[in-house]
């Protein structure tokens, strides 16, 4: 459920500021209101974070070193004499290579209270940003003048000088068939694309003349070997700094302490036409009901003023959500998406995490999967239980379970066919959606009913809670209108889709009474605003989106269909990697069927998983939610605090 919130305004003497700021971090409950306000200190904190998330990010793929670390690399006297460039410590931002580099020191910055590890990381990566660029440039460029083979640009500048002009050109075959007749050249090489020329004393009118490289490419070619050498170089001092990662953590987790802390200074607001002397200054916000007590007991044993009123309809209130430990497993995919319920709105948690499960099984829909994926949840568990165990591996036991459950009933098993599994797995199955027990057309239609089945119930609950919240308003008509178009639409789509010559749905009077009663309901109330008259008004304006709710509530119905569609296509994609490999298991390609045995269902766990973002989670934020009105247009209640409280 949604947590009531009270909009709080605490004013605090000037000159106490930072005592009453730091009290109020303490306690952690106020959630402030921002106003965009910034300052200079505020600036300067959030570019020393930026600035750190770049030298986490320049470590972040290389692993922290074990406890047992590798020999230190030793470089003999012929090491260097014969490594590209002599020397190790030249400037990577020098783009010719003269410039040189200040060396970094590794005993230098193991101490953690290192101040400027930050911007020895930093400097670091902007000198590997800039040994790339100029490789990535000296390779575009190699690939450019290769044809022209080895030459000397340098030479043909200094003929120039002396007055012999030379310049290249490299022409389509049709302009090199329209030079002038006095034009004097040598021809060096032609494919069909292009003729490459040396062109004698003047250049062609209205031709550009080919722009010389910097070097030969003899030159080229070295000082690509010095960089790529340097590159190593640099990269190996990198990965030294994998270690430094939980000082990093630490420094970045003191930075956003920092920020907030300045944020929350800008965010005072002075109060005019006070004495200097009596300056005050005031913060707005929002704190939960239930944790007023602590704020009025510290505002009163610190002397701030402090007033507490129930939020305005247009006030941005933040969303803290309270809900049981099972319901909490969904707080990980929620978070991850960075959806939240508007405050005014309805916390749909529980309901999402129940169909979310049924929605995650039936497109896995294969229980060889779901008890993968549960032993890798349960591993991880037992593996993190003293830490405490994160929400994903819980969320994960939970969804795989569900997997498994569906999977047994619909004797899917790694795809393999129905005719080679065990008995006791085709005896524990479901005949009405198991192909080991019914034939495969029948269970198809029986899944299709079953999906569509699933609509209406997940349809009918949004309208329910609707009802619920309109209740008192003659608006409940229109949500009861809703309802009663959704239960009309449903056998229109079975008689639409599922009926065939097997089974047929015919198609009842009472659903044409229910869709053009429903429709009529929502026509006189959905806008309603204290007046049926203007409520009608206003859908006879919009009478095409009014028309319209009949076939969005059509096409919400068939969206269900998908889990049927995706589960059918990951099943296909098993059922073929099997096919595929099962004549090398009996043979000398054994190890070849193996690998793409793994390879190819491991392939289709993935595909699975994005199937599951895709359309399990669509279900539940865009057809489920937009029946019960619901937008996820609210901001997470993120109070003020040393770590953020959920």
């Amino acid at each position: 459920m949604i947590v009531p919130m009270k909009k709080i305004c605490l004013v605090v003497r000037d000159k106490y500021q930072n005592e009453a700021l730091t009290r109020l971090r303490e306690i952690g409950v106020m959630h402030l209101e921002r106003r965009n306000a910034s300052s200079d200190a505020l600036a300067k904190a959030l570019e020393r974070k930026n600035r750190a998330e770049n030298a986490m990010g320049l470590i972040q793929a290389y692993k922290t070193p074990g406890k047992k670390k590798p020999p230190a690399r030793q470089t003999s006297q012929r090491d260097r004499r014969t490594a590209p460039g002599g020397r190790r410590g030249r400037r990577a931002t020098d783009l010719m290579g003269t410039e040189e580099l200040e060396p970094y020191s590794l005993d230098a910055v193991n101490a953690p209270e290192r101040p400027d590890l930050v911007d020895l990381m930093v400097g670091m990566g902007r000198d590997r940003k800039a040994l790339e660029d100029r490789i990535t440039f000296l390779a575009r460029e190699r690939a450019r003048v290769e044809v022209w083979g080895e030459f000397e640009p340098a030479r043909i500048k200094e003929l120039a000088a002396s007055g012999i002009s030379l310049f290249l050109y490299v022409l389509t075959p049709d302009a090199f068939s329209a030079l002038p007749e006095d034009t004097r050249y040598i021809k060096m090489g032609e494919d069909k694309n292009a003729v490459y020329l040396v062109v004698l004393d003047r250049e062609i009118p209205g031709m550009p003349a080919f722009s010389l490289p910097e070097k030969s490419i003899s030159r080229i070619d070295y000082e690509l070997k010095e960089l790529k050498y340097k590159l190593g170089e640099l990269d190996l001092r990198i990965k030294s700094f994998a270690d430094r990662r939980p000082v990093l953590n630490k420094e970045m987790a003191g930075m956003q302490s920092n920020i907030d802390f300045e944020a929350a200074r800008v965010e005072l607001t002075k109060v005019e036409d006070v004495p200097a002397e009596l300056g005050v200054s005031y913060l707005t916000g929002y704190v939960p009901a239930d944790d007023m007590g602590r704020l009025k007991q510290a505002a009163s044993e610190n002397g701030w003023a402090l007033t507490a009123d129930d939020p305005a309809p247009e006030d941005e209130v933040p969303t803290k959500l309270k809900n049981n430990k099972i319901v909490q497993l969904l707080y990980p995919l929620t978070d991850f998406l960075e959806v939240v319920p508007g405050y005014h709105e309805t916390d749909i948690s529980g309901w999402f995490l129940l169909f979310f499960c049924i929605f995650f099984g039936m497109i896995f829909g294969d229980a060889g999967y779901g008890t993968l994926l549960f032993i890798i949840a349960l591993f991880g568990v037992i593996r993190t239980a003293k830490n405490g165990v994160p929400g994903v591996l819980k969320m994960l036991l939970l969804l795989s379970a569900a997997n498994i459950l569906w999977g047994v009933l619909t004797c899917t098993w790694f795809g393999i066919e129905i005719a080679k599994l065990p008995r006791f797995l085709k005896d524990i199955s479901l005949s009405y959606i198991s192909p080991a027990k019914t034939d495969q057309a029948v269970v198809d239609q029986n899944l299709q009913i079953f999906c569509f089945s699933l609509a209406l119930l997940q349809l009918t609950i949004a309208h329910i809670k609707g009802i619920a919240r309109t209740i008192k308003s003659p608006r409940v008509f229109a949500e009861i209108g809703s309802l009663a178009m959704l239960w009309g639409m449903y056998n229109v789509v079975l008689f639409l889709v599922v009926s065939n010559s097997n089974r047929r749905f015919p198609l009842q009077p009472v659903s044409i009474g229910l869709l053009a009663g429903g429709f009529a309901l929502t026509f006189v109330f959905a806008s309603y605003e204290g007046s049926v008259g203007r409520s009608i008004l206003i859908s006879c304006k919009n009478i095409i989106s009014v028309v319209l709710g009949i076939t969005n509530v059509f096409s919400d119905i068939m969206s269900y269909i998908r889990l049927w569609a995706v589960g059918l296509a990951g099943a296909s994609i098993a059922a073929t990697v099997n096919s595929m490999v099962g004549p090398m298991l009996g043979n000398f390609l054994v190890f070849v069927g193996v690998i793409l045995l793994v390879f190819g269902h491991g392939l289709n766990i993935v595909l699975n998983v994005l199937s599951v973002l895709v359309h399990g989670v669509r279900l539940n934020t865009l057809e489920f939610s937009g029946h019960i009105g619901l937008t996820w247009a609210g901001t997470a209640y993120r109070p003020f605090a040393e770590t953020v409280k959920k």
